[in-house]
């Protein structure tokens, strides 16, 4: 298991956050995942960082204070109040977000705190927020296996937690023989497609699938495809997340018509979401309906201004690594790495041409949704197709029976 640590840790400083020698790295990570984090921590010593920050996170502590607090003393705690991220972020350091699913924990806790909380987290930290949209500071988020996680993806087995970092190394590739080669190869692969759907000047995409998904979404103009694999103004590359299948830009905020089904449950601030149905009519959710957590799914939609509309449009091939584990992981950034998916709130200046450099009244103006939060929420399966409309009205398809096109892929 050290060696396989190892790996993993030098594939999330060296892909992943791309450390420099001398650069700060704030790391965040659950207290279970001490052992893992202490290679993490070697590894980066060893690459020359003098200045590491832990934001450590104990989901039993985090439970006992949600149970007994109220918001206004849960908000000055380190768990909710995150200030200490604007400081890191200031000195342009790296930061490296560890997360493992602890839903089923927080089940008893009321939701409207544990939505308040959570606006508090990301409210707390504006600056470090602005400088990750704006591609000035490198980040990544990844996952470490906790006991928690891994008694729900596999249940009543005495071997889940070992189970789970396995299928964690897998869908990383740390199990193969050059893990660092192996991402070079996965990330050429995304950047090609990207490509091929920049050359095609898309204005818009129409989903439909057996679910009953019937959506139609205009893209915006000047639009960028982007992959996982990021760049910063600076002209360093990072992966934002490990592991990452997807290729994604962001829609026009009022051009989403139509009705999607999700594909898989949604994981958020403890609950559970399951069968969501969205109804879009000019960009905006106007019918938001789920078999269980109708209570949470409201407060995704009203925590903060134009949550309401979707930031982001995201391609996911369903034959992959963690597709066919044949899994349900109950954590968004697996899931949404096993499926197209959309997201509510947040768009990414980075999906618009020029975008990091346009004032937000400008970004505004060309349709690019501007929110506090970004929620992502799966709708991919193996009958989605997925047609194109380009800026010249030809129709291509895009995917077909859940996955990219491979006659797009042999003719572009």
């Amino acid at each position: 298991m050290n060696e396989l640590y190892q790996k993993y840790a030098r594939v999330l400083l060296e892909k992943g956050v791309n450390l420099q020698k001398n650069q700060p790295l704030l790391i965040s990570a659950p207290i279970e995942a001490v052992d893992f984090v202490r290679v993490l921590t070697q590894t980066a010593c060893e690459m020359g960082t003098q200045d590491i920050y832990f934001d450590w996170l104990d989901a039993y502590l985090q439970h006992s204070l949600l149970k007994n607090w109220e918001i206004d003393k849960l908000n000055e705690t380190t768990f909710y109040n995150k200030e200490i991220y604007d400081q890191y972020a200031k000195k342009d350091a790296a930061f490296l977000m560890l997360y493992a699913d602890d839903s089923d924990l927080m089940q008893d806790i009321d939701k409207e705190k544990l939505s308040s909380t959570a606006k508090m987290s990301r409210s707390s930290r504006p600056l470090y927020k602005q400088r990750q949209l704006n591609a000035e500071i490198g980040w990544c988020i990844a996952s470490v296996a906790t006991q928690i996680w891994a008694n729900k993806i596999f249940p009543n087995d005495d071997k889940a937690l070992e189970k789970l970092w396995n299928t964690i190394f897998k869908c990383c590739l740390i199990d193969t023989k050059d893990p660092i080669d192996s991402w070079n190869q996965k990330l050429k692969k995304l950047e090609e497609r990207c490509s091929i759907l920049n050359n095609l000047n898309l204005q818009s995409l129409h989903y439909k699938n057996s679910l009953g998904t019937d959506l139609n979404i205009k893209l915006l103009k000047n639009h960028l495809w982007c992959s996982g694999f990021e760049k910063l103004q600076d002209g360093r590359d990072y992966i934002a997340n490990i592991p990452t299948e997807e290729i994604f830009t962001s829609p026009d905020k009022f051009g989403t018509n139509g009705i999607v089904y999700s594909s898989k449950p949604l994981v958020y601030n403890g609950g559970v979401i399951d069968d969501l149905q969205l109804v879009f009519k000019d960009g905006k959710v106007i019918e938001a309906v789920s078999k269980s957590n109708q209570t949470l799914l409201d407060n995704i939609i009203n925590s903060f201004p134009n949550m309401d509309y979707l930031g982001e449009v995201a391609l996911v091939d369903y034959d992959s690594l963690i597709s066919n584990s044949n899994l349900i992981f109950y954590e968004t950034l697996y899931d949404e790495n096993a499926a197209c998916h959309l997201a509510l709130g947040k768009g990414f200046p980075t999906c618009v041409l020029n975008g990091t450099n346009l004032s937000d009244n400008e970004k505004e103006s060309l349709g690019l949704n501007d929110s506090k939060g970004h929620v992502d929420f799966m709708i991919g399966t193996s009958d989605l197709t997925i047609t194109g409309k380009t800026i010249d009205n030809e129709e291509v398809t895009i995917f077909e029976n859940g996955n990219f096109n491979k006659q797009l892929i042999k003719t572009r």
